[in-house]
C-alpha cells in the first residue's frame, strides 16, 4: 500500500469513526438531553422534571408517586397502587439505572457517593440546537506507539469533579508510556467500560485555546505484549464539555501534559465564549 492511499484510508477510517461518535452523542436521551441535575437528600422532595417525591436513606432511594403519575423500568408500571413507596438500591459508585416516565427517560445515579437524579428528554433545548463538534483534521503523526506498563499493584487514584464538592475514585492499573514531540511521556490508565480497554483522561498545552480546558478522554486496547496505539485523532469531550449537568472526573494532575496534541476534539462552539 502506497504512503498515499496509507493515509487515505487513515482519513476514511477516522470519519466513519467520528461520525459514529457523533451519532451517539445525539442520541434521543443521551447526555445532551439532560435536562436538570438533581442531588438527592433525606428530605422527600419533589424534583422538576420527574414525577413523585424523591429522599435517600441508607443507600436506598424512595420514591412515592401520585395517583396519575407514571414510572416504568424495563417496561414495568411502577405506579401499580398509587401512594406506595418504591424503593431502589443500592446503586454502585457511577452505576445507575434508567426510569421511564412518558417521553423522559428518569437516569438514577451515584457520583461521588451521592445519589443523583438526571432527567433527559428529547426536546432538550441543548439537544435539539446541537450542530455537532469540531475538531482536528486526522493527523496520522498524531497516532504513535506505546507501551502499557501494570503497577506492581493497582493504585486507587483520587481525582476532582466538573462538580465543586465531589470527588471520584478510580482505580488505575498501570500507566503508558509513550514519545510525542520529542519528549519521553506518561499517562496514567484507568480501566475502561469495555472489558480489556483502558481510558485515560488528560489535558496538554492546547487546553483551554483549542480544546476544552477541563480534560479530553481517550480509550485504547493494549495487546498481550503490553503494545498499545494512542491515537490522539480520536480523544473526545466528556458531557461535562457541553453541560453544566455533568460531574465527569478531571486528569490526575501527572496527566497534564507538557506538548501541544492538535488532534481529536475540539471546544465545542456551545463553550466557544470560554476560550
Amino acid at each position: 500500500m502506497s504512503t498515499e492511499t496509507a493515509l487515505e484510508t487513515f482519513d476514511a477510517d477516522w470519519q466513519e469513526w467520528h461520525t459514529a461518535h457523533e451519532r451517539h452523542r445525539a442520541h434521543p436521551h443521551g447526555f445532551l438531553a439532560v435536562t436538570h441535575l438533581h442531588w438527592l437528600g433525606s428530605e422527600a422532595t419533589p424534583l422538576e422534571g420527574a414525577p413523585g417525591t424523591w429522599s435517600v436513606e441508607a443507600d436506598a432511594v424512595r420514591v412515592v408517586l401520585e395517583p396519575g403519575e407514571s414510572l416504568q423500568q424495563d417496561g414495568k408500571e411502577l405506579n401499580a397502587d398509587a401512594g406506595a413507596a418504591l424503593e431502589f438500591g443500592p446503586i454502585e459508585e457511577r452505576g445507575g439505572i434508567n426510569l421511564v416516565s412518558g417521553d423522559t427517560v428518569i437516569e438514577l445515579a451515584k457520583r461521588g457517593g451521592e445519589y443523583i437524579v438526571r432527567p433527559r428528554h428529547p426536546d432538550n433545548e441543548l439537544l435539539r440546537g446541537y450542530q455537532g463538534t469540531p475538531a482536528y483534521s486526522p493527523d496520522a503523526a498524531y497516532a504513535v506507539r506505546g507501551t502499557f506498563v501494570p503497577f506492581e499493584v493497582p493504585r486507587p487514584t483520587t481525582v476532582g469533579a466538573a462538580v465543586e464538592g465531589i470527588q471520584h475514585v478510580y482505580e488505575a492499573p498501570g500507566e503508558i508510556r509513550f514519545k510525542l514531540g520529542g519528549q519521553e511521556l506518561a499517562l496514567t490508565a484507568f480501566n475502561g467500560h469495555a472489558p480489556g480497554s483502558l481510558s485515560v483522561l488528560f489535558t496538554d498545552q492546547t487546553s483551554g485555546k483549542t480544546t476544552y480546558a477541563a480534560n479530553r478522554s481517550l480509550t485504547v486496547a493494549p495487546a498481550a505484549d503490553g503494545s498499545v496505539l494512542l491515537d490522539f485523532n480520536r480523544a473526545v469531550n466528556l458531557p461535562c464539555a457541553y453541560t453544566d449537568l455533568a460531574t465527569c472526573p478531571l486528569p490526575p494532575a501527572e496527566n497534564r501534559l507538557p506538548v501541544a496534541i492538535e488532534a481529536g476534539e475540539k471546544i465545542p462552539y456551545e463553550r466557544q465564549d470560554q476560550k
